[in-house]
């Protein structure tokens, strides 16, 4: 099932995100209320939502990463996450998946969560 096996030489690891569908915001708001019990900032600004991909029918499929594969709440989150999205309005069904290909890295996180960490 890993998609980024059939991929050309070069082509990105991470699969665009929906970014033109008007759910689309709404769904990052829902996102950022998702914490890693952690760190002090929300999994979105973190870096750890690679992708969300919303079809033409409002079916949503959100692709994320830990900050570590070992991470506490691994099995957890995607659950947070599926729980934070699933009440947006116009959301038909929610469904997370975890990659850890490519590996998260500390250049993913937003400006915002550099500077709330003290990294700016």
């Amino acid at each position: 099932m890993n998609q980024q096996q059939d991929m050309i030489e070069g082509a990105p690891l991470i699969k665009p995100s929906t970014t033109d569908h008007p759910l689309y915001e709404t769904i990052v708001e829902a996102c950022r209320t998702v914490y890693d019990p952690e760190i002090p900032v929300n999994i979105f600004d973190l870096g750890l939502i690679y992708t969300i991909d919303i079809s033409p029918e409002n079916d949503v499929e959100i692709i994320m990463t830990l900050t570590a594969p070992g991470c506490p709440v691994a099995g957890e989150m995607p659950g947070w996450l599926q729980d934070a999205v699933e009440p947006v309005a116009g959301v038909k069904s929610v469904a997370v998946g975890m990659t850890f290909d490519p590996p998260w890295g500390m250049d993913m996180m937003s400006d915002e969560a550099r500077l709330e960490l003290g990294f700016m």
